[in-house]
């Protein structure tokens, strides 16, 4: 099928709509089934698979066999849209949150909420501080400062799986830390 598909998106590229029906009639389980595991919601799922087959009538002309079979490069790209897509739902409930929350009641014990809330942000300072330098660094950069993981590793000038096994390993150490399964 790889060779065939490489075919068809050079088609592709070239303007067949035929070509492209193909592709589609081809790929289209996998894609969805795909983007179905990242969305997790059938409706956001048929519309991000259709962004998907979109970006590969546009860029077909710039798949490179060379650098991997035609399926990977949609899958890849598949993938790539369902993650934004959840990005983009999350920042949107996010969002709807902190609204609610700003225009909330103020919960009923404030007291206590503030002694638990307290309690743990030392529990969290406590573990943290039993990371190395490196990992607390990218730990903060991360998560307390809302860096990607390429702007941390632009940040410390430190390559990106470096950065990526800092900040895996520090959870880790943090999950322990905190008795968190």
């Amino acid at each position: 099928m790889s060779n065939e598909l490489d075919a068809l998106l050079r088609q592709v590229a070239r303007g067949d709509s035929a070509a492209f029906a193909t592709v589609y009639d081809l790929t289209k389980a996998r894609v969805y089934g795909l983007v179905m595991r990242v969305v997790r919601d059938p409706g956001y799922s048929e519309e991000t698979t259709q962004e998907v087959y979109l970006e590969v009538w546009r860029m077909a002309a710039q798949y490179d066999p060379a650098r991997g079979s035609a399926l990977a490069w949609m899958l890849t790209m598949a993938h790539r849209r369902a993650v934004d897509r959840v990005r983009a739902e999350q920042a949107g409930s996010t969002r709807e949150s902190r609204y609610g929350a700003a225009n909330a009641d103020p919960p009923v014990d404030v007291v206590a909420d503030s002694a638990i809330a307290g309690d743990e942000r030392r529990r969290v300072t406590q573990c943290l501080e039993g990371l190395s330098d490196a990992q607390r660094q990218c730990i903060e950069l991360a998560y307390y400062q809302g860096l990607t993981y390429s702007e941390v590793s632009q940040r410390l000038a430190a390559n990106l799986s470096t950065i990526k096994s800092r900040i895996r390993d520090a959870l880790r150490g943090l999950r322990n830390c905190l008795d968190v399964p």
